[in-house]
């Protein structure tokens, strides 16, 4: 049996469970274990991952983040399911509701390149923002599809399937706002209705009302955004005057509070994108021109400057969930 310490421990202290038989590290929130595997132990390194899009075509697709070359078949949703968004462990990817499959999640084996199971119910919802650990995944905002912008926020553990827990609530209603994260905290870019540049963020592993983290360098909704562990990065999106679109990158430092600076131009204009990354490369794939695309490019965190094109989806595609066993919260 474990017993409790007389002192609370300090961040970095590691321990052995002698319950799970597992060392883990106090990240200064909660005990998490230490895991001896990597994405490329896993899948061959960082495999990124795009779910769902516009209907009745609800395609899923991977590819490896750390080559280049177009995209192979994943698996299948369920039920299909659009304006839905992802986030994952090492091993497992959690696709949120979104359109069409109401409050039913999925969850996929990232190694098997299976099809979905069904995870457990969430808060009604399409469009939310999605980050997350190792351990917990976090869904919030969106619409209900009556209300564009809501602050609901809810988590789950990633390795349980079950239904999603309370997680606190927004301080400003977001809708369409892409998500990153690194191991402590998730950041909710911009906000739509009404339209901000206003960024928010929550400490995954507390909960509670969000907090003010800066400003976009550009209002942008259904824009895509992934991290590594120190930077995150959003690309694209919708904008509020002509001509709607933009293909404008910003970058921000996730734990230093401030606005997003410029880091350089897509590959293409386009709105409705996802997004992946591994520690050096953050993926930008699919959207809207006004026409539904294929594209995939990428960038190199390290670097900044103009995106690359890297290869193609199996089909055109928007509205789709993107995430990685290799993203900043890992």
């Amino acid at each position: 049996m474990e017993y409790p310490s007389l002192d609370k421990p300090t961040a970095g202290a590691i321990r052995f469970n002698t319950d799970s038989s597992q060392m883990e590290i106090y990240n200064g929130f909660e005990w998490t274990g230490i895991l001896a595997t990597s994405p490329e132990l896993q899948t061959g390194g960082t495999r990124g991952m795009q779910f769902g899009g516009n209907a009745p075509n609800y395609y899923n697709n991977f590819f490896n983040i750390s080559s280049t070359g177009n995209a192979a078949s994943f698996g299948s949703l369920t039920s299909g399911r659009y304006f839905c968004e992802a986030t994952a462990s090492r091993t497992r990817a959690i696709v949120n509701s979104g359109e069409g499959a109401m409050t039913n999640r999925n969850f996929f084996t990232i190694a098997s390149g299976g099809g979905g199971t069904s995870f457990g119910t969430s808060y009604s919802s399409r469009s939310a923002t999605a980050f997350g650990s190792q351990t917990r995944g976090v869904f919030g905002g969106g619409n209900d599809f009556s209300t564009y912008g809501i602050n609901t926020i809810e988590y789950v553990t990633i390795a349980t399937e079950g239904n999603g827990i309370d997680y606190g609530d927004l301080f400003q209603k977001a809708n369409g706002c892409g998500g990153m994260g690194d191991k402590t905290r998730g950041i909710y870019c911009g906000q739509y209705n009404p339209y901000t540049a206003r960024c928010q963020y929550s400490t995954i592993a507390v909960g509670g009302l969000s907090s003010e983290f800066g400003d976009l360098t550009l209002h942008t909704r259904f824009n895509a955004a992934s991290s590594n562990g120190t930077r995150g990065i959003t690309g694209g999106g919708y904008t509020q005057t002509s001509p709607n679109r933009t293909n404008t990158i910003q970058i921000c430092t996730i734990q230093t509070l401030g606005d997003f600076t410029d880091f350089g131009d897509l590959t293409s204009i386009r709105s409705h994108l996802a997004g992946a990354s591994s520690p050096t490369r953050a993926v930008f794939f699919a959207g809207e021109t006004p026409s539904q695309v294929n594209t995939i490019d990428y960038v190199e965190f390290a670097s900044e400057g103009n995106a690359i094109d890297f290869g193609d989806l199996t089909a055109t595609m928007y509205s789709s969930g993107g995430t990685s066993n290799g993203h900043g919260g890992l």
